[in-house]
């Protein structure tokens, strides 16, 4: 019989302190100063999904909501209401190849205005400037601002942060496991992380210790392959 727990242990809200790095140290460092209240530059982030684009704009918002105003838009394809520019602050856009044709045109003239009132932008995206599917004018905005392709971790780099998060969770897990784990999950280091917390909860379920057929449950039910999904050999 497996035993339910209410597992009251909170998430850690993104940070650039549980960020890891990778080969993003100069994205982060430029990033720490833009939430500084002085900083006015306008950046762009760009990666593939799973690679922390997320993960640095919340963390960007975090560390700036101490110091200045701050307008987070994540997921925002409609809303060119919510578009606003607070002097001196920082706007924030998530998913800006989402945007439709409104908002479009209120972000481009967010960019006409930025320097004047002293706004910081930090936006994020899928593809690189050129790529984008947007207005030819906010893409050429776009592409003169400060552009960055976030790194993805290695499998060393992704091993360690799989080890920390275990051990954060108090999870014991092996080098076999982990191994494991990078050859036959998916390679973006959330959905790693994802089994590795349905593990935990099963193992204090069901008062075992982490085992490799647990781990290939958690894997079957957290990690469900699509068509279009590349696999390590």
């Amino acid at each position: 019989m497996t035993q339910l727990l209410l597992d009251l242990r909170p998430n850690q809200p993104p940070s650039f302190d549980n960020f890891i790095v990778g080969e993003n140290a100069e994205l982060v460092a430029r990033l720490r100063l833009l939430a500084e209240p002085g900083c006015f530059d306008a950046i762009y982030l760009w990666g593939a999904t799973g690679c922390g684009k997320s993960h640095l704009l919340s963390a960007t918002a975090a560390s700036a909501l101490r110091r200045r105003p701050v307008l987070l838009l994540s997921g925002c394809r409609s809303a060119s209401a919510d578009f606003h520019a607070p002097p001196g602050g920082l706007l924030i856009v998530d998913e800006v190849d989402a945007l439709d044709a409104d908002a479009q045109v209120a972000l481009f003239r967010i960019f006409n205005t930025a320097r004047l009132i002293g706004l910081g932008l930090l936006l994020a995206g899928g593809k690189p400037p050129t790529k984008l599917e947007l207005r030819e004018d906010l893409r050429t905005r776009i592409g003169q601002t400060l552009i960055y392709a976030v790194k993805t971790l290695n499998d060393e780099e992704k091993a360690a942060a799989l080890r920390r998060h275990a051990l954060e969770r108090g999870l014991k897990v092996d080098d076999g496991l982990v191994r494991y784990l990078l050859a036959h999950g998916r390679r973006d280091l959330p959905s790693l992380m994802a089994v590795l917390d349905h593990l935990d909860r099963t193992t204090l379920e069901r008062k075992q210790h982490a085992t490799l057929p647990l781990l290939k449950e958690a894997l079957q039910l957290t990690l469900v392959p699509t068509d279009d999904e590349s696999r390590p050999v």
